[in-house]
């Protein structure tokens, strides 16, 4: 895209010019489609966070300030913080979910809910003959859905560290349950 059109496009949005808001799609939805999809557990939920990335774009265009960031940074920067904002309130929401499932699991054949539960209970045990450090990071991976970056904030931990623990308790879990 020239960098004319691409300097415009968000002043032309706030200013409410007639076809500037599609010539914003156009230029920006790959970019905001690959923020979404990349952050995003399945593609309908990447839809709907592009969507939520645009309303936001179109009503920001107006706090857009070249002097500070070009304009598809600028576009970037929202698209993932508001995919994040997604994600975080999703988060928060899957005690909901869990009880869905929990009910789902109730409507299960009894021998069905006998297999699953062994399985689960054996790694349980497999994850409690892990390394502190190793049990640590992949059960805020598996029950907080954390992912490497914040596993590293939360615990303080640099993140070569976390992907290192993460990989081996993987690897050490899979020997255990293979034994």
């Amino acid at each position: 895209m020239p960098p004319a059109l691409e300097s415009s496009l968000l002043p032309r949005i706030a200013a409410g010019e007639d076809g500037a808001f599609e010539a914003c799609l156009d230029a920006y939805g790959g970019l905001v489609w690959s923020i979404a999809r990349r952050l995003c557990a399945d593609q309908g939920e990447a839809e709907d966070a592009v969507q939520e990335v645009f309303v936001e774009i179109w009503k920001s265009a107006g706090r857009f300030d070249p002097s500070k960031a070009s304009e598809s940074t600028f576009v970037a920067m929202i698209a993932r913080r508001r995919v994040i904002d997604r994600r975080r309130r999703a988060q928060r929401r899957e005690p909901a979910s869990d009880l869905t499932e929990a009910l789902e699991c109730s409507l299960q054949p009894v021998d069905e809910r006998a297999e699953v539960q062994d399985e689960a209970a054996q790694a349980m045990r497999a994850l409690a003959q892990l390394r502190p450090e190793q049990r640590r990071v992949l059960e805020l991976s598996i029950y907080r859905g954390l992912s490497h970056g914040e596993i590293a904030e939360a615990t303080g931990m640099p993140l070569g560290t976390v992907k290192t623990h993460a990989r081996r308790g993987l690897i050490r879990v899979r020997e255990l349950l293979e034994a």
